[in-house]
């Protein structure tokens, strides 16, 4: 009996080891907790880049002359005139540097709802089928798009170009080549593109006097880059150009036209969401007896 009572006093929790455990699980439960709300911290900072979005290129395939395009002498309709007014970016670059492989399109035109009627009778293109032929009958991007951005002021105009990656150029005069501004609402970075045929990028310009001309006047000229008789340029990233030809299928495809040969003018506007900017589409025209 006094060897079992010695036993259990023995074996009984002393007051220390009470205060030892609960420290002990009192600091388990801290580095329990601690570690949870790490965890929290690190994955609100992970970002997972987003899948890139590639579209087709669209390129003539060769397949057939197609009808009434571009090279017949027909008057035009009353929605042709405005871009038959304007000279291309193409007339101007072959008389002061190299070609370009792109042509530029207008960032600011009139706004209609009609059908465009760029389908004539002639007999289309004079080449053979083929290989050497022209192929799908698409409307260009660099013609069917449209970009319209609006700013209060510079420097908003500047941010939304560097939320895209859009960078300003400047081409013609007697400078041979086109000189590059980028990085415009910060320390403004510059390069000379010489060798005009290797730039892919598709790029537009304005066909008419805007406040948002003048602004990127100001931003080439704020980056040293001389102006006098040359022509402004807007560089489109091609994951910008990706993300607006998506919009542009979308917005169609809800409207009952599923194939791009059916798009004559996409109208595109830039507007604010929050801190950043998003490209939507606002209106759209089509082409007549386009049913592919």
């Amino acid at each position: 009996m006094a060897e079992r009572r010695a036993e259990r006093e023995r074996l009984r929790i002393s007051r220390f080891d009470v205060v030892t455990s609960f420290f002990m699980a009192l600091i388990l439960f801290i580095g329990t907790f601690t570690l949870m709300l790490f965890i929290i911290w690190l994955t609100t900072r992970w970002t997972f880049p987003a899948k890139p979005i590639v579209a087709p290129i669209e390129r003539p395939e060769g397949t057939e002359n197609p009808e009434g395009f571009e090279r017949d002498f027909e008057p035009p309709g009353a929605e042709e005139v405005e871009e038959l007014m304007e000279p291309t970016l193409q007339d101007t670059i072959e008389a002061v540097t190299d070609a370009v492989s792109n042509v530029a399109a207008a960032l600011v035109t009139a706004d209609t709802q009609q059908t465009a009627t760029t389908q004539g009778t002639g007999r289309g293109d004079s080449r053979r089928p083929g290989k050497e032929g022209e192929g799908d009958d698409v409307v260009p991007r660099y013609e069917r798009w449209q970009l319209n951005f609006t700013a209060r002021d510079e420097r908003s105009y500047a941010r939304q170009l560097d939320y895209y990656g859009i960078e300003l150029g400047a081409i013609g005069g007697s400078i041979q080549g086109v000189d590059v501004a980028k990085n415009l609402s910060g320390n403004k970075q510059t390069y000379r593109i010489t060798d005009t045929a290797s730039e892919k990028r598709l790029y537009f310009m304005f066909n008419r006097p805007s406040p948002l001309q003048q602004y990127d006047m100001s931003l080439l000229s704020q980056a040293s880059i001389p102006l006098s008789g040359r022509q402004t340029l807007k560089f489109i990233p091609k994951e910008l150009e990706n993300q607006l030809y998506q919009l542009e299928m979308q917005y169609a495809q809800e409207k009952g036209y599923p194939s791009v040969t059916q798009i004559a003018k996409t109208v595109f506007e830039s507007k604010a969401d929050g801190s950043d900017y998003e490209f939507e589409v606002v209106s759209q025209r089509y082409r007549k007896n386009k049913i592919k």
